[in-house]
């Protein structure tokens, strides 16, 4: 028998033990939610000052990005229709497959003002869905930046390998797709040259596609998808194939062909010499050339001075109604009156 006011020491380290195994976070005063916290009070007055506030900054920046935005020229032409002969009218998808058929088309493009350089040439496509869950995955990253990877084409499918089993550099639909229309510009019979060097991101070109990765057995296969790559030339150095790789979000697109690096003058008629490869026919898309300025807001851009104009005269008017609300039928600020059960004439509360 234990002697009186001994304790078990088995007992202690139990307890000392269970202790430690506690899931019982440790005590602070950010998990407790004890931090100093400020709860600023809605006051009339104070957010009528914040919508005044906001009206007054977003309605100059709304018009100034709007001012902008118009002093951008743009000019857009389609051109896939245009460029099918009549007897072809019927049966474009033929046309455009066929290897017998003259793809050139000339068009003729009026400047309607001053387009000083450099003026950016795009092409636009319209229903075309680079979004796709299964085209954004048929790529391989990892082929693209090394060498190494040449072998890397798992996520490919379909175009992941030739018949023989080598594999495709670049791999994947993506790739296989490459625009392949090209445009050739002149003026009063003198050709506009096309820079296209630097239309690419140049953290895509350092980090994303490598300089010791050249193509192989690219569009070998029977059926072609785009344009054919430079077999000289490492994939750093394709920026059209670069460019066309950033795929875009939305089914209506524009990317950067080239730049037109001199001034066009307004009423200038320029020469455009198309030749219309791609197959936009199978899935009813549209082609666009579109020639354009630019500004501090980049291309032009409408929605982007018309949204700040809305929220800055939405603000203006909650603005100028509260206030009015404010002054006309003002209310106390906390007056107890208001509370629900100061309503209630008999003062009893329905629990039902």
């Amino acid at each position: 028998m234990a002697p009186k006011g001994a304790t078990s020491s088995g007992g202690g380290d139990d307890a000392s033990a269970a202790r430690r195994n506690s899931d019982k976070p440790k005590y602070s005063r950010f998990t407790q939610q004890e931090l100093p916290a400020c709860k600023p009070i809605l006051t009339p007055g104070l957010v009528i000052t914040a919508f005044i506030f906001i009206g007054i900054i977003f309605v100059p920046i709304g018009l100034a990005s709007l001012s902008a935005s118009e002093r951008v020229v743009e000019i857009v032409d389609r051109y896939d229709k245009d460029c099918i002969p009549e007897n072809y009218s019927k049966n474009m998808v033929e046309f455009i497959q066929s290897n017998e058929t003259d793809k050139s088309c000339s068009r003729t493009l009026t400047v309607p003002k001053l387009m000083k350089s450099p003026v950016y040439v795009y092409y636009q496509l319209d229903n075309f869905y680079q979004n796709h869950r299964r085209y954004v995955k048929s790529r391989s990253d990892k082929q693209l930046m090394s060498n190494t990877y040449a072998h890397e084409t798992s996520t490919c499918a379909p175009e992941d390998t030739t018949a023989n089993g080598l594999p495709i550099v670049p791999c994947g639909l993506v790739a296989w797709s490459l625009f392949n229309d090209t445009y050739g510009f002149s003026v009063n019979n003198k050709v506009l040259e096309v820079n296209k060097k630097n239309i690419a991101w140049k953290s895509d070109q350092d980090h994303k596609f490598g300089s010791d990765v050249f193509p192989k057995n690219f569009q070998s296969g029977g059926l072609i998808g785009g344009a054919k790559l430079d077999l000289s030339k490492p994939l750093s150095e394709q920026e059209d194939l670069i460019v066309w790789m950033r795929t875009a979000a939305l089914p209506t697109f524009r990317k950067l062909y080239g730049k037109i690096e001199v001034d066009l003058e307004a009423n200038q008629k320029i020469t455009v010499l198309i030749q219309n490869n791609y197959n936009t026919y199978g899935f009813e898309g549209k082609k666009k050339l579109v020639l354009s300025t630019t500004s501090w807001i980049g291309g032009k851009n409408d929605f982007l001075g018309m949204a700040y104009l809305t929220i800055g005269g939405l603000c203006l008017f909650l603005a100028l109604g509260f206030l009015a609300t404010y002054v006309i039928k003002p209310r106390p600020l906390g007056d107890p009156s208001f509370l629900s059960w100061n309503k209630n004439p008999s003062g009893s509360f329905n629990l039902g």
